[in-house]
C-alpha cells in the first residue's frame, strides 16, 4: 500500500484516518445487511437510522434544541446561494450581504437575481486581507436577512467574533470552518455548509435552520428548491447522497471522540500556530496575506519573494509528501488548508519543510 501523504488541499480535503478505516472495514457489508452502504435503500431502516443519527449528532455538537432542524441536501453551497433568496427574500424587502471574499461575492450575485440587495460592508478594496469591523457594517432599513461567509478559503481570513443583529435573521455560509471551535449556533437563523472540508466527503450539503424558516416557503418556486419540501420529508424527498451522509455521521462521531468542539479548537490552534510562527519569523521570506487579527485557522495563505520560488516550493513540497499547497488560481501564492482532520504531524512536517526551503533559497 502506498504511503499516505499530508493533504493540504482546500477541498475536497483530508478525512480522519480512523473514519476512513471504519468505512473500509464495513464497505462490503454494512452492519450485517449483506450489502454495502453504497447499495442499501434510502428507505431502509438501516439508512433512516444513519440519517437520524447524523442530525442528532450535529445538533448535539452545536448545542441546538428541537427548534432547529438539520437537512442533508445536494448541489453544494453554490445552490444555497440561490435557494436562500428564493425562499427568504420577499418582494419589496432587501437582503444584506457582508462581502469578505469570492464566495460571498458569488452569494450576492445569485441573490441579485431574485430581489433587492445591499452591501452592508466589504473589504474588497484591500484585496480582502481582513474582516470588516462591526463599526463598518451599515445595514439597510429592515433587511430580510443578513448573510456572512464565516471563513474565506481563498484569502485566508475568518470572523474571530461572529456578529449579531438582534431580531434580523443571520445566515452564514460555514462551508470551510463549521465545527472548528465552539460557537453560539443559536445566533443564526440558518447555517449552510458544503461537507467536503470539515464534515465529510463531497456530495452532501448541510443546512441547519430554525424550524419556522422551513415552513410556508413560497409555492411559486420549484419543489426541490423549497426548504419546506426537505424538512417535511426528513431529507428523504428524493434519493439522498447516502454514502456522503454515512461518512459525515462517522466524522461527527470522531469529533465527539476528540473532546468535542473544545478539543478540536485546541488542536486547530496548535496546528495553525506552527505555520504562522514560521511565516512571522522568516524575516519577510514568507509574507502572510491576511492581517493578523483576521487570520484563518483553516486556510493559511502566504507569498514568497517571487512567483518562480512559489512554483518551486509547491513542486518540492509535493515530492516531500505535502500535497495541495498551491494557492487559488485567482490570487496565486500558496495556501495550506489545515481543516479539522489535518494532523499536528502534518503541520510539523510543513513547518520543517518551510524552514529548510528558506535556508536553501533565502
Amino acid at each position: 500500500m502506498a504511503q499516505r501523504v499530508f493533504n493540504f488541499n482546500a477541498g475536497p480535503a483530508a478525512l480522519p484516518l480512523e473514519v476512513l478505516e471504519e468505512v473500509q472495514g464495513e464497505l462490503l457489508n454494512y452492519q450485517e445487511t449483506g450489502m454495502s452502504i453504497l447499495e442499501i435503500s434510502h428507505r431502509s431502516k438501516a439508512y433512516e437510522a444513519i440519517n437520524r443519527q447524523a442530525e442528532a449528532n450535529l445538533k448535539d455538537l452545536l448545542g441546538l434544541g428541537d427548534n432547529y432542524r438539520v437537512l442533508f441536501l445536494q448541489g453544494g453551497a453554490s445552490t444555497q446561494f440561490a435557494m436562500i433568496p428564493m425562499n427568504f427574500l420577499p418582494s419589496g424587502q432587501t437582503a444584506d450581504y457582508i462581502l469578505t471574499g469570492a464566495w460571498s461575492e458569488k452569494a450576492l450575485k445569485e441573490a441579485k437575481l431574485f430581489g433587492n440587495t445591499h452591501v452592508a460592508a466589504t473589504t474588497a478594496d484591500g484585496n480582502y486581507k481582513r474582516i470588516p469591523t462591526f463599526e463598518e457594517i451599515q445595514l439597510s432599513d429592515d433587511p430580510a436577512y443578513v448573510h456572512i461567509t464565516s471563513n474565506n478559503t481563498i484569502f485566508g481570513t475568518q470572523w474571530k467574533t461572529l456578529p449579531s443583529f438582534g431580531e434580523v435573521p443571520l445566515i452564514a455560509d460555514m462551508s470551510s470552518d463549521i465545527l472548528y471551535k465552539p460557537f453560539e449556533a443559536e445566533k443564526f437563523s440558518l447555517i449552510y455548509a458544503g461537507a467536503q472540508k470539515n464534515l465529510g466527503p463531497s456530495g452532501v450539503t448541510v443546512v441547519i435552520a430554525r424550524k419556522e424558516l422551513l415552513e410556508n416557503n413560497p409555492k411559486d418556486i420549484p419543489t426541490m428548491l423549497r426548504y419546506e419540501t426537505h424538512a417535511k420529508n426528513d431529507s428523504l424527498y428524493n434519493t439522498p447522497p447516502a454514502f456522503s451522509v454515512y461518512v459525515l455521521n462517522l466524522v461527527l462521531q470522531w469529533v465527539k471522540s476528540q473532546g468535542g468542539l473544545a478539543g478540536i479548537q485546541k488542536r486547530n490552534e496548535e496546528k495553525a500556530a506552527l505555520v504562522y510562527h514560521t511565516i512571522d519569523n522568516s524575516n519577510g521570506f514568507y509574507i502572510g496575506h491576511a492581517q493578523k487579527d483576521s487570520r484563518s485557522l483553516m486556510n493559511i495563505t502566504f507569498r514568497l519573494p517571487s512567483e518562480d520560488l512559489e512554483k518551486t516550493f509547491a513542486v518540492e513540497a509535493e515530492k516531500a509528501g505535502l500535497i495541495g499547497l498551491k494557492g487559488h488560481r485567482s490570487v496565486g501564492g500558496l495556501r495550506a488548508s489545515t481543516y479539522n482532520a489535518m494532523t499536528i504531524e502534518g503541520c510539523q512536517a510543513l513547518q520543517q519543510f518551510m524552514l529548510n526551503f528558506q535556508q536553501k533559497n533565502g
